[in-house]
């Protein structure tokens, strides 16, 4: 059996909130963020979560479930991609945050988080807010094509996508109507441009 297999599987779980999760404010999760930004946190976390090696231990997930979320911010602001790719769908909102400050976060990652329809809203929010990632056509395009992006979002990137693009959300059910119809506007208008 392969063994990247149990990891795929434990990767589309939710890491929930573990019984020893404090309540904690926003206040606190941006303390204990900057302290391990400038390394003067006592927090202690498995180094095999932050190196980039190319196996993970199949028993992640559960590790990530008993830690505490001081533990998990730490890692969320310094794990490995497939630490990230768990701590993305953490019950705690604040831990999901931190995944985006990670300075080793990709592309790749944000394009998938921009697509990805389990996302909530405050992420998608946070993703089309960064210029360094909406300067990728790809990020727009996700953003746009999301049905939940909020539409104050979507319609302001949908200006940067396109010919081909527009003409497809313009036929498309898996947009939401709202961007439907605003690409059917721009395909119109650019038509008649070109025709007259």
């Amino acid at each position: 059996m392969n063994d990247d297999a149990p990891v795929m599987r434990e990767t589309t779980s939710e890491v929930s909130a573990s019984p020893n999760d404090e309540a904690i404010t926003a206040a606190e999760a941006e303390r204990i963020a900057e302290a391990v930004r400038t390394e003067t946190d006592a927090i202690a976390v498995p180094a095999a979560l932050v190196e980039d090696a190319p196996t993970v231990e199949k028993t992640l997930l559960q590790r990530l479930k008993t830690m505490v979320v001081a533990e998990r911010i730490k890692l969320a602001l310094r794990g490995n991609r497939e630490t990230r790719a768990l701590l993305v769908r953490d019950g705690n909102r604040m831990v999901r945050r931190f995944v985006l400050q990670n300075p080793r976060i990709t592309d790749d990652e944000i394009i998938a988080l921009a697509k990805s329809r389990t996302i909530d809203d405050e992420m998608l929010r946070e993703i089309a807010d960064q210029t360094q990632w909406t300067k990728n056509y790809q990020v727009r395009l996700a953003l746009v094509t999301n049905p939940k992006t909020p539409l104050v979002i979507a319609l302001r990137h949908m200006a940067s996508i396109g010919d081909r693009d527009i003409r497809q959300l313009a036929k498309s059910k898996n947009v939401s109507q709202t961007i439907a119809n605003a690409a059917k506007r721009i395909v119109i208008t650019k038509d008649s441009q070109r025709g007259g």
